[in-house]
């Protein structure tokens, strides 16, 4: 009976090691095999580390060296309120023969950490490769709640529109981009916050005028419609808003890009992994159901068995910006709807 028991035991251990090293190695072979399609995650965050752990994975490099191809101006100020400066930085070629699209990362960290450095990933490789980059700082739920955060990045992209001609991009072909929080704010303000009632004079309303629209939004597994139940209990929503869905539900509607969506709209590249648990994709699905009704143009890659932050893995990240550069190109350049 002993040995029995031994053997079953043994026969138990062999399957489950055996299982793991297939979730482990499987993501990345498959990948290797299906080159062009989106890359293959984990769904459970342990074999994650491990992959990466044993050099399967590899993680993006968040603080690259700023190449000599590459001129960058740091802590431009574009706004001071209550005496807290916020900042913007800016990457564009050396070499730039004429205006260039401007492409503005929104960084996340749930509204309430993060800084405007965390998308060096992206800005030096776009830079790069031709475009002009800027990434911004705005205030945090330690300064205030909604919608602080979003009147500053309005404000910083009408600071672009006017001040276009000292840094060398195209006013006209703008681009908004960001993950999580970042991914929100990035819709939010693309798709046109407050259009039909923000009447604050002392922020810029350029953004909104019909010749400096912006031209293009990607939202990278960030929430569009806080009004779900989901959203509205979420401790990380509720503390965003400032109050509970109970008491102010008209604010979580008004923090929803969803609600400003109109057949004028920017095209939108949405990118969301399916096994996040922090930002459930049926958000992205839901927003890309919306979007397809008003007729927006939308391209929108679900990542199979990816969690939220995905695009820390370099797999990840690289397929990302391919399909950031191809939307580009679409609409940036070749072709503006």
């Amino acid at each position: 009976m002993k040995n029995k028991m031994k053997k079953y035991l043994i026969r138990t251990l062999i399957a489950v090691l055996a299982a793991g090293v297939f979730m482990v190695v499987f993501p990345v072979a498959w990948s290797a095999l299906s080159p062009g399609k989106p890359p293959v995650g984990y769904h459970f965050m342990a074999p994650v580390y491990i992959a990466i752990w044993t050099g399967l994975e590899k993680l993006v490099d968040t603080s690259p060296e700023i190449p000599p191809d590459i001129e960058e101006f740091r802590d431009i100020e574009y706004k001071n309120i209550d005496g807290k400066s916020l900042q913007l930085d800016i990457f564009r070629p050396r070499k730039l023969n004429e205006p260039a699209p401007l492409l503005i990362f929104i960084h996340g960290g749930a509204w309430k950490s993060g800084k405007r450095s965390d998308y060096l990933v992206y800005l030096i490789p776009f830079a790069q490769k031709g475009y002009v980059t800027a990434t911004v700082s705005y205030r945090l739920l330690a300064d205030s709640v909604y919608p602080a955060c979003i009147e500053d990045i309005t404000d910083a992209v009408g600071w672009f529109i006017d001040n276009h001609d000292k840094y060398g991009y195209d006013p006209e072909r703008i681009a908004l981009i960001g993950g999580s929080a970042g991914g929100h704010l990035a819709a939010l303000a693309g798709l046109g916050w407050k259009k039909n009632g923000y009447t604050d004079d002392t922020s810029s309303l350029s953004i909104n005028n019909k010749s400096h629209r912006v031209k293009a939004v990607v939202d990278i597994y960030g929430p569009v419609d806080l009004t779900t139940e989901y959203a509205r209990s979420h401790p990380l929503v509720t503390a965003f808003i400032g109050h509970s869905y109970a008491e102010s539900p008209g604010l979580y509607s008004d923090a929803s890009p969803v609600k400003y969506l109109d057949k004028n709209d920017p095209p939108v590249l949405i990118l969301h992994g399916t096994s996040d648990r922090l930002v459930p994709i049926s958000q992205s699905d839901d927003f890309k159901k919306r979007l397809d009704s008003l007729g927006i143009p939308c391209t929108y890659y679900r990542l199979p068995l990816w969690p939220h932050t995905m695009d820390i893995v370099s797999r990840v990240n690289i397929f990302c910006q391919e399909k950031m550069e191809e939307f580009f190109r679409e609409y940036l350049i070749t072709g503006q709807p």
